[in-house]
């Protein structure tokens, strides 16, 4: 057998997330560890009250009415949902459309679908999403996010990397 062979072997292969069961058990998980966290921070975590961890770190737990960053709050809470719901199945469907090689790619859209579906969850819920993560100085600081909100983030990194270093084969 030739590297040749090998490579076109390991190219057939299909990544691990392009799979649908391991995608599925990855997203369940994600979720299980993100709604873990949510319900202890609320059991635990005094509301509205800085616990600093390291300098320019805390947590402070809150309640977000909109989506990221505190955007559309005022927004009926049955639109947001909707819109999260519009997003995974986009989500899902971009998944199906990339090509099983993208592996960087399947691996960012799990991460996506996990932070959103943690996130709606919340949503169905309290009514609202729990955030927990400050980032700060003395006169800044970041909007207060989740682990939800981290898939997300991450995930739609791997996409853009993905888009930058893997290349794209020709349609022929």
């Amino acid at each position: 057998m030739t590297d040749s062979d090998i490579n076109d072997q390991a190219a057939a292969k299909p990544a691990l997330f392009s799979r649908p069961l391991p995608i599925l058990i990855f997203i369940v998980i994600a979720v299980i560890l993100d709604q873990a966290v949510k319900i202890m921070v609320d059991h635990w975590l005094p509301l509205q009250e800085m616990v600093p961890v390291i300098p320019m770190l805390a947590l402070y737990r809150t309640y977000n009415l909109g989506v990221a960053f505190s955007m559309l709050s005022g927004m009926d809470g049955w639109f947001i949902v909707g819109m999260r719901i519009i997003i995974v199945a986009f989500v899902i469907w971009l998944w199906r459309r990339t090509p099983s090689h993208r592996w960087i790619a399947h691996l960012g859209f799990a991460l996506i679908i996990a932070g959103a579906l943690g996130n709606l969850i919340d949503r169905f819920l309290y009514g609202h999403v729990i955030d927990y993560v400050l980032f700060h100085t003395e006169t800044w600081s970041f909007a207060v996010f989740n682990l939800a909100d981290s898939f997300i983030t991450i995930g739609a990194g791997c996409v853009i990397l993905d888009e930058l270093l893997l290349p794209k084969k020709a349609n022929t």
